[in-house]
């Protein structure tokens, strides 16, 4: 008898704890769900899937890297990373203005991540990163790899020029 008590003390002892843990579980979820939706974080996602060998042809998107006026105060990005540096190497655009970027890669895994933003995308190749950020203070922006991409990954910083104008 004094043993069946024994077991059962355990098996509350272990609920117990079970029940803590699965609190704890839901907890950390409801508390996920409120950073993603209550901050404004979203996962950037690829745009869509592009060839690597032939990013560079007439006619791809990233031919020609560039920086497009398409609205009010709204510009959109084609940059390129690749070989230890970002194309184009700078990009200036007016206070205020959002800019989406394209970002992708012809040779190997890059990232682009846009310091004291939260703007960060693993760049793939194969793979259209689009991310979209408005530059709200005037200043200068650097552009690094946070990715590991060979012996010249630590020279591979670009600049984005926001002017108050």
């Amino acid at each position: 008898m004094n043993n069946e008590k024994l077991i059962h003390a355990i098996e509350r002892y272990e609920r117990s704890w079970l029940l803590f843990a699965l609190v704890m579980i839901v907890v950390f979820l409801i508390f996920i769900g409120y950073t993603l939706t209550g901050f404004a974080f979203y996962v950037p996602s690829a745009a869509e899937r592009i060839d690597p060998t032939t990013v560079r042809n007439e006619g791809s998107l990233f031919a020609n890297p560039r920086v497009e006026k398409t609205g009010d105060n709204v510009y959109t990005a084609y940059v390129l990373a690749q070989a230890f540096t970002f194309l184009p190497g700078e990009i200036r655009v007016p206070k205020g203005a959002k800019v989406v970027f394209y970002v992708t890669s012809p040779d190997v895994q890059h990232g682009f991540h846009i310091r004291g933003t939260n703007v960060n995308v693993q760049v793939i190749p194969g793979e259209v990163g689009k991310v979209e950020h408005t530059f709200d203070e005037p200043g200068e922006y650097l552009v690094i790899c946070n990715e590991y991409c060979g012996l010249g990954h630590q020279d591979m910083i670009g600049k984005i020029i926001v002017e108050d104008k």
